[in-house]
Parts: C-alpha cells; structure tokens; sequence
C-alpha cells in the first residue's frame, strides 16, 4: 500500500507546472522594491517573507482578524486577502512606515500613553487600521452606523467602534485602543 501511494506521488510530481511568476514593482514604506514572486502569493506573505518587514502580523490568514492591516495606496486593507500581484506600482505603508522609535506616527505614541495594547501581537494591525479609519472620517466616508448617508460621519464611539470592528484584540483592550484613537482625533466621542 505504501509503494501504490508513493508512485502516485511521484506521479503527480512529474506532472505539477511550474509556479507562474510575475516581477513586481511598488514602494514600502518610502523605498522602492522590485521582486519576482509566484503570482500565488499574498501582499502579506510578500511583506513577511520577502521584505522581511515582520510588524505586519500574520494572524487567522482569513481576513478576520486585521492582524495584518496595512495601507495601501491610502487605504486599509487586510494584506492576507489579496494577493501581491494586485499591487503592481502601488504606495504600501506597514507599520514599520508610520513611524520610528525616535520619532513615532501620533497613533503609535498614543497606543504607548493609553496602553493600547497588551500581548501586543494585534497592535501593528490596529494602529495601521485606526491611521485608515481616522482619514476615512476626514474624507466624510460613511460607515453602517452613519445616520445620514449624504451627511459628514461623526466621531462618535459607535462610529470608531463600527470602523475598527475588523481588528480583534484578544486581550481586550478595546477602551484603551478607544482612547489612544480619540486623543489623536483630538475630540471626546458621544
């Protein structure tokens, strides 16, 4: 029975294409990259493995925890849904691009003032998605909870918390995250 499973593998081996690949141009984080990678392969795996930019966590790899959220041409997106080839000549921002220890995005120093965090694991992925969410309410994009769609959003409790249902946090610590976000908008939510 080994030898029959054996020779099927070798058999289905012989006859597997070759990956396709595609060569790949963008910039991260300021810095222009060029790769070729399989066309297979996510804008996460990308950034984890070929970059080596691991701030971008890898959590569920199903697009349902925002572990991985990153900003893509100005955008939020969960970098494990969409895949590298997408994002050809595209402006990508981890968290490794927000900020540097000397000189911290405003978000990153408000996570560390309001202890926005605890394992720490979700955090890249809540500041990138908050830095999203935070020009999305600017640009006057409504969200589910927007009473009038033709109106400006508020920055109202409900609203961030609607817009940053994406990302879960394991340890709970959604008030601090709350209030790292509302010191940075610079208004007390309703």
């Amino acid at each position: 029975m080994c030898k029959q499973g054996a020779s099927t593998s070798k058999a289905h081996d012989q006859t597997a294409s070759p990956p396709t690949m595609a060569h790949l141009k963008f910039t991260v984080n300021g810095e222009r990259h060029e790769l070729d990678l399989d066309t297979r392969t996510t804008l996460l795996d990308a950034l984890r493995e070929h970059l080596h930019l691991t701030g971008t966590k890898k959590g569920c790899d199903h697009g349902q925890c925002g572990a991985c959220t990153t900003i893509v041409n100005g955008r939020r997106i969960n970098a494990c849904l969409t895949l590298a080839v997408m994002h050809q000549d595209a402006e990508i921002t981890t968290i490794e691009g927000l900020g540097t220890p000397d000189n911290l995005h405003p978000l990153q120093a408000a996570f560390i003032k309001h202890d926005g965090y605890q394992c720490g694991y979700c955090t890249p992925g809540q500041i990138c998605s908050s830095v999203g969410m935070l020009k999305e309410l600017q640009a006057g994009i409504p969200s589910h909870v927007t009473d009038d769609l033709l109106a400006t959003p508020q920055f109202t409790a409900d609203e961030v918390r609607e817009r940053m249902s994406g990302n879960i946090c394991r340890c709970g610590a959604y008030s601090n995250i709350l209030a790292a976000i509302t010191d940075v908008a610079g208004s007390q939510p309703e």
